[in-house]
């Protein structure tokens, strides 16, 4: 399998003024630099491919949680509104097949190559992370109530106070206009912010929003990206 090495953090996610340098290196850094990553990461596990849930398997994923992928001060923590059931079956953030969030994420300048699910801890080399609203598995987003998503906004602030990310992004307009009772919220840069945090909202990347196409969200992330 071919091993891709992670590019410091200035390449990928969000700019960081502090951390920026020139675009041009010496050959001699560049190689030191490969090798390095290279023999880095054949001493890391790489985490397998998770197989595709059975019938029986979604069906029981209802309700079910899984775990943040957080550190302090990340550059962008993205918020989904909740986990589907794939998701909830393979323990792995927007894993259902035709969910635009990785492609996206590639797309916008946040990765250099499209992570697959299951690789979604690799997020954390470029400065992100994902957080969802409400912490519970199902078909979809519309079967959370208001008070799910209030309950989860409170939930979402104490989550960002602890970890202090620079940017919030909220994948969900509705959800975020609910839960933050901001309804004539728009997509993009919010006055509102929790502490230092600014908050961004993107629209929803499930395959079930028929309002965005892959471009369209590419476009969306990347001014994201631009902003940070």
């Amino acid at each position: 399998m071919t091993i891709f090495p992670v590019l410091p953090r200035s390449h990928f996610g969000c700019r960081d003024p502090g951390m920026r340098r020139g675009r041009e290196h010496s050959r001699g850094s560049v190689m030191l630099l490969t090798n390095t990553l290279t023999a880095y990461h054949s001493t890391v596990k790489t985490p397998l491919p998770t197989r595709n849930p059975t019938p029986a398997q979604l069906l029981a994923a209802n309700d079910k949680t899984i775990p943040d992928i957080i550190a302090r001060n990340l550059q962008v923590l993205f918020c989904g509104i909740n986990p589907g059931l794939w998701s909830g079956a393979t323990g792995h953030h927007f894993a259902r097949p035709g969910n635009r969030f990785w492609p996206a994420l590639h797309a916008g300048g946040f990765t250099p190559r499209v992570l697959k699910p299951f690789e979604e801890t690799e997020l954390l080399d470029y400065g992100c992370g994902i957080t969802s609203f409400v912490n519970r598995a199902t078909a979809t987003a519309a079967e959370l109530s208001d008070a799910e998503l209030i309950e989860g906004a409170l939930r979402l602030q104490k989550t960002v106070r602890k970890y202090r990310p620079a940017m919030l992004a909220i994948l969900g307009i509705g959800a975020y206009r609910t839960g933050f009772g901001r309804k004539n919220a728009a997509l993009g840069l919010q006055a509102q912010t929790i502490g230092e945090t600014r908050i961004w909202v993107l629209p929803n990347p499930s395959g079930l929003n028929a309002h965005q196409t892959p471009a369209s969200l590419a476009k969306l992330f990347a001014e994201l990206r631009n902003a940070c």
